[in-house]
């Protein structure tokens, strides 16, 4: 078996890929610290054709040399905004009809693997911060927190893995359904 080149990975162009059908998919970042982390953010959506990505309160955004050495040219691919606060965010996507997902450890929360996703509906994604995770009251607002199962010791698993487990997952059962 041999590697392929990158000349070889039929990779879209930035307009290409502005102008092709994305994946009715949203990510909320809710407080992110680290850039790092929201460059691998970027790079994620850019690799699952993410609709768009929303900065929230602390949370940094482009162009910034610590983004752009994770995010590899994401930010100028997907499109994103900043938004100050989380909640007006959520109220304000809930008008369009897009289900808001919080990834959290939480009563009543749906694991990963069990969550359906239903036809002709938009999902947003909230991740929350590095330490205190998604916050309380954002929580309160989802129409539905996703747990990804963990069997370790720890039960913690850094943002950026969360994002690209959580949308790998998200991304394969919209498909595999024609969704």
């Amino acid at each position: 078996m041999r590697k392929l080149k990158n000349s070889e990975l039929d990779r879209l162009s930035v307009d290409a890929f502005k102008s092709i059908k994305k994946t009715p998919l949203i990510i909320i970042l809710d407080n992110i610290r680290s850039l790092n982390n929201i460059g691998s953010v970027f790079r994620t959506s850019d690799a699952f054709l993410i609709e768009k990505i929303y900065l929230c309160g602390i949370t940094a955004t482009p162009p910034h040399k610590d983004i752009h050495k994770t995010a590899l040219g994401s930010t100028d691919t997907v499109a994103w905004e900043y938004i100050e606060n989380t909640i007006d965010l959520i109220e304000k996507l809930k008008t369009k009809n897009i289900k808001i997902c919080s990834i959290e450890q939480a009563e009543n929360a749906t694991m990963l693997n069990d969550f359906e996703v239903e036809p002709n509906t938009k999902y947003a994604l909230v991740f929350g911060n590095e330490v205190k995770g998604v916050a309380q009251d954002v929580v309160n607002a989802s129409d539905v927190v996703i747990e990804i199962p963990q069997f370790g010791t720890k039960h913690s698993l850094n943002i950026s893995v969360s994002c690209g487990v959580v949308v790998w997952d998200l991304f394969s059962k919209l498909k595999s359904n024609n969704l």
